[in-house]
């Protein structure tokens, strides 16, 4: 595989993991690179064409270049909104790794940079024997994690970094997601987390309900020279 992977992970569920893995695939296209994401386990799907559909999985195809087939970006597709592991048992499905390495590779196959989103937080198990550092270290052991800016994020984010070196991984960038658009102190939060964190802050997205550029990222080209 000739292809950077990085792994997409948060400080808990519902903190826009996937808003900032489309900015981050916008913003590696706009510095050139053939950027795509995946989405390996989704829980919470549609029926749609002949096929179950989760939205931040077709979020992320919509924002990729070149596009790939869905069934790369999810290999993994459950309908219940719930837990990947509880969504799996309702379903009757049991998680193939060897599969979503398949899937994987390719999409590193056609692409510079593959940003692969996980489900919930660090800790969250991703399926029945599957642990968010196993998918990491198989990646590389590459991630960036998205902080939902709120109160008590940097206890969260803090932990998480620390989680992500003991399982062996490296943290390499974190996104700051402002999730609570009557958080105050956002700002002073922002400078604790890149004083408190050892990566580079990749950058800091609006709320979701800004508009206009909210879901844009300028990301720092030394950053992409490191890649």
């Amino acid at each position: 595989m000739t292809a950077r992977s990085f792994l997409v992970t948060g400080t808990d569920t519902g903190i826009g993991k996937t808003h900032s893995s489309v900015a981050l695939l916008h913003a590696l296209r706009a510095h050139g690179l053939r950027a795509v994401g995946m989405k390996p386990i989704a829980s919470g799907c549609d029926w749609i064409d002949g096929g179950w559909r989760n939205e931040d999985a077709l979020a992320l195809q919509a924002a990729s270049d070149p596009t790939p087939a869905y069934d790369d970006i999810n290999p993994v597709a459950l309908p219940e909104p719930t837990a990947p592991t509880l969504a799996a048992i309702a379903a009757g499905v049991s998680v193939d790794v060897a599969a979503l390495h398949a899937a994987h590779a390719r999409l590193a196959a056609s692409a510079d940079v593959v940003l692969v989103e996980g489900a919930g937080g660090w800790d969250a198990p991703l399926a029945d024997g599957l642990e968010h550092h196993d998918l990491a270290r198989h990646l590389g052991g590459a991630v960036v994690l998205v902080v939902g800016l709120k109160l008590g994020c940097l206890s969260h984010a803090r932990l998480t970094a620390r989680a992500i070196a003991a399982d062996g991984c490296r943290l390499v960038g974190w996104v700051g997601n402002r999730i609570d658009p009557d958080f105050a102190r956002a700002d002073d939060y922002i400078g604790l987390l890149t004083q408190a964190l050892p990566a580079p802050c990749l950058g800091v997205l609006p709320s979701v309900d800004a508009g206009g550029d909210a879901g844009r990222l300028s990301l720092d080209p030394a950053w992409i020279d490191a890649l």
